[in-house]
């Protein structure tokens, strides 16, 4: 019982590490539809809904086309997820040193925690990931405007150049330094710390619900997977509209006639006098489809305890039952 009361960092870290990268390999294409919903604009939309935006995805850019930025997200989300998870952890193993049970408030102080430290990872990922998703509406609207333009001139229509992840950090660097692969931080931490908030503490207890007994506190992987699925969907809607700014404050490239953003308050005041309200909930069933079974699956992942079966600590039955 001692040993179960002990927490290993390194474990945490690999179960967050593949917990993430599991979870983004399934989910990614509903997080590049999500990304490309949010950054339309009213009177400019080119998608009119996530299976339409999926399906002319792979049309004009093939299957593959899917998963643009996939590759950045996976380098990156190993360490995003593991900081993430293994926050939470260690934070709330800090707070119940008295031996006391956690209170609500030490769990989403716990949470809080986690969300600041997972920002240091997150921002850049997000930042790269977001330039390479939304590269193809962009170029899904040079070509309606090249149509158009071709009515009333003979001028070819412009090419579209393809961006490496490599090539815009570079750039970054050269042009504004690493503060430029952090631009949105602050948005980020305002949709990152409520969530971390939410899911959190909302994870811990419908996932105690599962417990066998009292005696028997071990918990089937698949209440692991729903718990996850629960309390992320219910984290995701919550911080939508915090997430809907984020992503146009981290978009460095805009279609025709798009507005920039000075910063956040600059952010909100335009997208609610231009699109209005319901402009924050744009892209917000895609994301919580993304979250929940992300969630789900990292929360299934992190509870089997994979890496404390790799460091040779504490096998565990997946059957749990």
């Amino acid at each position: 019982m001692a040993q179960q009361q002990q927490i290993s960092l390194p474990a945490k870290l690999i179960n967050g590490g593949i917990a993430g990268m599991v979870g983004v390999t399934c989910v990614f294409p509903i997080d590049l539809a999500k990304t490309r919903l949010q950054n339309q604009r009213s009177g400019q939309q080119i998608y009119k809904n996530m299976m339409d935006c999926l399906i002319k995805t792979v049309k004009s850019e093939g299957y593959f086309g899917m998963y643009r930025g996939a590759a950045v997200n996976l380098t990156l989300v190993t360490p995003e997820k593991a900081i993430k998870l293994a926050a939470n952890d260690f934070f709330r193993h800090q707070l119940s040193k008295d031996g006391g049970k956690l209170t609500v408030f030490k769990e989403m102080l716990a949470g809080c925690c986690a969300g600041m430290c997972q920002v240091i990872v997150t921002t850049p990922m997000e930042m790269l990931k977001i330039q390479m998703q939304d590269a193809g509406r962009l170029a899904a609207q040079q070509r309606v405007i090249a149509v158009l333009s071709r009515s009333y001139s003979a001028s070819p229509a412009p090419q579209v150049i393809r961006v490496s992840a490599t090539q815009i950090t570079r750039e970054l660097l050269m042009t504004k330094g690493v503060t430029g692969l952090y631009r949105g931080l602050g948005a980020t931490l305002m949709r990152d710390i409520p969530f971390s908030v939410v899911y959190f503490p909302l994870f811990a207890h419908l996932h105690q619900l599962g417990q066998h007994s009292s005696e028997d506190p071990t918990v089937p992987f698949y209440w692991s997977f729903m718990s996850g699925c629960s309390a992320g969907c219910v984290a995701a809607v919550a911080v939508s509209p915090c997430d809907v700014v984020k992503t146009r404050l981290q978009s460095l490239k805009k279609g025709a006639n798009e507005e920039t953003y000075t910063g956040v308050v600059d952010c909100v005041r335009k997208i609610l006098k231009k699109e209005g309200p319901g402009a924050f909930l744009k892209g917000a069933s895609c994301r919580a489809l993304v979250i929940a079974p992300l969630f789900g699956i990292a929360q299934v992942v992190y509870f089997v305890g994979v890496g404390e079966i790799l460091l040779g600590y504490s096998p565990y039955n997946i059957y749990s039952a």
